[in-house]
């Protein structure tokens, strides 16, 4: 199979029957429970209608917030992984994020039986989380503040350690925002139960690490996908992690 056997368009009525008709709604560094329904009460506004453009046009370079994101050699990534819309595989509720460990893809589940999937890079064996949360928290372009952990594992990163000031309420330190962060373009942070499981999903500058289990824990995702993602969910938006789909 080659990246042009990926499905290059649809049509609006089509994405638009699958998708919802609402208005834009829906933002791991060491990257709550919730209903399955918990974002079901407003359907209209859980995905943002568009057309997708051919893998070409989708992962063009691109200028965003005054950061110039380069160009993904689409031709060396695994077509399977390059976004494209399916039939929703998961049963879960629209809105719902599904990231499946063992296919190393995320859905993000649409209406009328369909499913916007997308190829992710996962946390190396012993880093993997699995388990149901909520997207508590949307960012662009966001600070990466490593955990204590990872800075005593890899001391190269002990310049990105952070403190947190009580008397301004802010971290200071971490990693700025930037192309090379390992962030990248977009964040969304993942709860359970209220606390903050320091695992994310988030961009990535590293399109080759799409498909493999090689970060520590974090979801990642090529950025133009990170950004696409971004601009399809809401805050609480359920999330689930699994390794039980198996699709191919």
């Amino acid at each position: 199979m080659s990246a042009s056997d990926v499905p290059s368009s649809i049509s609006r009525r089509a994405f638009l029957s699958a998708f919802g008709s609402g208005a834009a709604a829906l933002a791991l560094a060491g990257c709550t429970s919730v209903p399955r329904d918990g974002v079901a009460e407003r359907p209209q506004q859980l995905i943002t209608p568009v057309v997708l453009g051919t893998p070409r046009e989708m992962y063009a370079a691109r200028v965003d917030d005054g950061h110039q994101i380069p160009a993904v050699p689409i031709e060396k990534i695994d077509p399977r992984y390059l976004r494209q819309e399916i039939q929703d595989p998961t049963g879960e509720r629209p809105g719902t994020i599904v990231v499946d460990t063992a296919s190393h893809f995320l859905y993000l589940v649409g209406y009328g039986g369909r499913a916007m999937r997308y190829g992710v890079g996962l946390g190396r064996d012993g880093f993997a989380w699995a388990g149901r949360a909520q997207v508590q928290r949307k960012a662009k372009w966001p600070k990466w503040f490593p955990p204590a952990e990872m800075i005593d594992r890899q001391p190269n990163l002990e310049k990105y350690r952070s403190s947190y000031d009580k008397a301004t309420d802010t971290w200071l330190g971490g990693m700025e925002a930037g192309i090379s962060n390992p962030l990248g373009a977009r964040a969304l942070y993942l709860y359970e139960d209220g606390k903050d499981t320091l695992y994310r999903i988030h961009g990535s500058p590293e399109w080759w690490t799409i498909g493999k289990s090689v970060s520590s824990g974090c979801v990642r995702m090529i950025n133009q996908d990170a950004i696409d993602l971004y601009d399809r969910v809401q805050e609480g938006a359920p999330v689930f992690v699994t390794s039980g789909l198996r699709t191919v």
